[in-house]
């Protein structure tokens, strides 16, 4: 970063999350720093909700459309999706959890012993996998953090194989505002508060809330899909409309 001072580090997280033109290299560099506290924040600032946020997600997935295949966990983190995606009652395929902050990956490889989870160190930009690699792809919190969303979601939509699914799971703007009040207060003020103190890096904590409110809203972002090659998108709004489940579909090959 160019300043080591609070401001100027609150100054780039602000920059990172409204688009700046090193968003890649503060992410990468801010994700590798709070991976050691990563989990406990993510379980403490949700209250503990976050996992049902994946379990939703994974449901919306749906492996039994294709038990056997292969799925992607895109910015996979500490692979809590994965793992828990490997779980599922009569999966007998194999998971790849790809993200570029090596950090996270290791702090969560602990979690893989046993399960047919493969982490690899990719940029959800420019995947090391084939065209029509991959039966289903979720992302959990992470395509917000992409440097460009677009070429995110037009990177899936090349590994998926036709009709595979897509989910994200990622925090956006409630419709109501009465929540988008009292929501933006707890972000805003005391979600940094305690995620900075935690963590040890305050600016963390300044850039997620405000990578949500750059983010697109639930609309928007089915829109996006909807122009990266994604067919019957729909989303589910959770927790008083603070999260969203997106499902999508690629387009399937001419008959």
């Amino acid at each position: 970063m160019a300043s080591t001072s609070p401001a100027g580090s609150e100054r780039n997280a602000v920059a990172a999350a409204r688009g700046g033109a090193d968003r890649r290299g503060y992410v990468r560099a801010m994700f590798a720093d709070i991976a050691p506290r990563y989990d406990f924040l993510n379980h403490l600032l949700s209250f503990n909700i976050d996992r049902g946020w994946r379990k939703k997600a994974i449901a919306a997935l749906d492996v039994s459309r294709a038990p056997a295949g292969t799925y992607l966990d895109l910015c996979a983190g500490t692979l809590d999706v994965a793992v828990q995606l490997a779980r599922q009652p009569g999966f007998r395929g194999s998971v790849i959890g790809a993200d570029f902050v090596e950090a996270m990956l290791r702090g969560g490889l602990h979690k893989i012993s046993g399960r047919p989870v493969h982490a690899i160190v990719a940029d959800a930009l420019a995947l090391p996998l084939p065209d029509r690699s991959v039966d289903g792809a979720v992302v959990g919190f992470g395509v917000r953090n992409l440097a460009d969303l677009g070429a995110g979601l037009r990177e899936v939509a090349r590994v998926l194989k036709p009709g595979g699914r897509f989910v994200v799971l990622e925090f956006t703007t409630p419709p109501s505002a009465v929540v988008r009040l009292a929501y933006g207060a707890y972000s805003q003020h005391i979600l940094p508060r305690i995620g900075g103190l935690i963590s040890g890096n305050p600016s963390a904590y300044r850039y997620l809330p405000e990578s949500v409110a750059q983010f697109p809203d639930a609309p928007a972002l089915a829109e996006r899909l909807k122009r990266s090659g994604f067919v019957d998108v729909s989303w589910t709004l959770l927790t008083l409309g603070t999260v969203a489940v997106h499902q999508a579909t690629k387009l399937p090959s001419p008959s």
